[in-house]
């Protein structure tokens, strides 16, 4: 029996591919890291500079890997933007179908359920986006708002400051934790 085998060929060509396609995952996971200790260091009154390191950090997230999952994502969030909320939650939902492991799918339905006032689906999708990316500080705002509207105020709290200590510049979650506390700003 020869080593070169078709089974074989099949086995190294699925390895190489493997191999091939997880490289630039890595490399996007080292950049992301680096991304957060930039964002770490920046002064608190380098607003301009934390928002790039901010927008760079959610184009990276952004990126499944796939133009039509990009797309999709594209589409949902313009259909949020434009106040099409249904729009959104079905390209969001058909994100979600296609790439179950893509966070930011389950991101953009969560806000799109939020938006259209189904909160109980949003908590579920926010609850999926942190478990696929327990650094989504976007998500981790969206879900301490939600448990402070629902009278939830130390696990609102609680989120809000997990959401702070990954983004220290974000103002929102600053006011939030400051009305929480019961300490203007």
């Amino acid at each position: 029996m020869s080593i070169f085998n078709p089974f074989h060929k099949y086995t190294v060509t699925a390895f190489a591919l493997t191999v091939m396609i997880t490289l630039p995952c890595a490399g996007q996971a080292g950049k992301i890291d680096d991304l957060f200790a930039e964002l770490q260091a920046v002064p608190a009154d380098q607003v301009e500079q934390s928002a790039r390191i901010v927008d760079q950090i959610n184009a990276i997230w952004s990126d499944s890997g796939s133009a039509s999952m990009d797309l999709l994502l594209q589409r949902g969030h313009a259909a949020l933007e434009e106040g099409e909320i249904q729009a959104a939650i079905d390209h969001f939902s058909a994100l979600v179908d296609h790439a179950p492991g893509f966070s930011e799918g389950y991101h953009g339905r969560a806000m799109a359920y939020f938006e259209a006032g189904y909160y109980g689906p949003a908590l579920v999708d926010l609850r999926k986006t942190l478990s696929l990316n327990p650094r989504q500080f976007l998500a981790l705002r969206g879900l301490g708002f939600i448990l402070e509207d629902a009278g939830q105020t130390e696990q609102a709290l609680e989120t809000y400051r997990a959401a702070l200590a990954l983004n220290p510049h974000d103002e929102n979650v600053q006011m939030a934790i400051a009305r929480l506390e019961g300490v203007a700003l």
